[in-house]
């Protein structure tokens, strides 16, 4: 199949998703053209059956904001037409649906039907999707897709209750790339940020609100009050500067290591012993998965997806949102000794294969496959 891709091209799950999606569809045969303004970060170096098509959009004065969404429908009639693609998946609805649904109608003016998968991944509908002046086109484009997809069950269930669409919504999880070799176990590296008797706790986000970052350093300050310990928090954003205040209230300035924006987690989360995610809503959790992935338990709020991925008293413990100190009392737990905490890394792994890539790309293949036989 020739597949057109459409995403944000950044750090968030859904531009991270949609760019590994294309490059293993491309690693198994089909050709991938990557639709966005800037070339996804995840995308990497040259790739066989790979291609990226940038949408440019003018600084016209006429315009007080850049008409991207026409532009990107412009665009995918281009790709469309040039590359001879079968299908178009776009990742988010706001605005790569209507973008999509505005590329469809004007070629099928001209004789050309191309169909169009919409993934919802979140925020498209548990924050932007709540706002009235976005419900009626995000129905529209739901109804007007040819398939839909959510990333979780709960994210399904919100979809449904938040919009009057009877579209069939089909679940298929986000996933990791299993990898054969085991999380290296770099103690040199590890030394460099904290002593070998003191656990390593991580967080990774884009430090906005919902993410409740604040309650990742009260959490760590009340188990650092009991076992010394260290934080690496990996990301940036909106709640960078009150989170440095915090950390200088807390007295925790030498305890807590900020490093900023990191292409690739793996590195990091490999030298961390818990990973701490007490968000007020995630659709899946995809940054739960990549830590226990390569062995690092999770400790976390009970909300939307989270629940489907990490396994409460198995890979780690779910606790009510803002519960500081219930989250502190599960990670003392899984802490207060090497047996305990090696019996949690384990499960983490085993549990992670579960979501492996090569199960979860078999659907959307079966679904595009669906798709262009209607």
């Amino acid at each position: 199949m020739k597949i057109g891709i459409v995403l944000y091209p950044t750090y968030g799950g859904s531009g991270v998703v949609a760019t590994e999606l294309g490059k293993s569809l491309a690693a198994r045969g089909h050709e991938i053209h990557f639709i966005t303004y800037s070339q996804p970060v995840r995308l990497g170096s040259f790739r066989e059956n790979l291609f990226y098509h940038e949408v440019s959009v003018s600084n016209y004065p006429l315009f007080e904001y850049e008409p991207y969404e026409t532009v990107l429908a412009s665009k995918m009639v281009d790709v469309v037409k040039h590359e001879g693609l079968d299908i178009l998946h776009v990742h988010y609805a706001i605005p790569h649906a209507s973008a999509a649904f505005m590329a469809r109608q004007i070629l099928k003016s001209q004789g050309i039907n191309i169909p169009f998968v919409t993934t919802l991944h979140g925020t498209d509908i548990t924050l932007v999707g709540k706002d009235p002046s976005f419900e009626p086109v995000i129905t529209f484009c739901l109804n007007e897709s040819d398939a839909v997809t959510a990333v979780s069950e709960s994210l399904r269930n919100d979809t449904y209750k938040h919009f009057s669409t009877e579209r069939e919504i089909t679940v298929i999880p986000n996933f990791i790339a299993i990898q054969n070799k085991q999380p290296e176990n770099n103690l040199d590296l590890r030394r460099r940020y904290a002593s070998d008797d003191e656990p390593v706790f991580c967080h990774i986000s884009n430090f906005r609100k919902v993410k409740r970052v604040k309650d990742v350093l009260r959490v760590f300050a009340k188990v650092n009050n009991l076992k010394r310990s260290r934080i690496l928090l990996v990301g940036d954003g909106p709640e960078r500067y009150s989170l440095e205040e915090l950390c200088r209230e807390l007295n925790l300035g030498d305890r807590v290591i900020f490093l900023g924006k990191v292409r690739d987690t793996r590195q990091v989360l490999e030298l961390a012993d818990l990973f701490l995610l007490p968000s007020d809503t995630e659709s899946f959790g995809l940054a739960a998965l990549e830590a226990m992935a390569v062995g690092v338990p999770v400790i976390s709020s009970n909300t939307g997806g989270i629940p489907e991925v990490n396994v409460h008293g198995v890979t780690g413990f779910l606790s009510n949102v803002g519960d500081i100190d219930d989250m502190a009392k599960n990670a003392l737990h899984i802490l207060r000794d090497e047996v305990t905490l090696n019996t949690f890394k384990k499960n983490a792994i085993e549990r992670t294969k579960e979501f492996d890539i090569e199960k979860i790309i078999k659907q959307y293949e079966d679904l595009y496959y669906d798709v262009l036989k209607k």
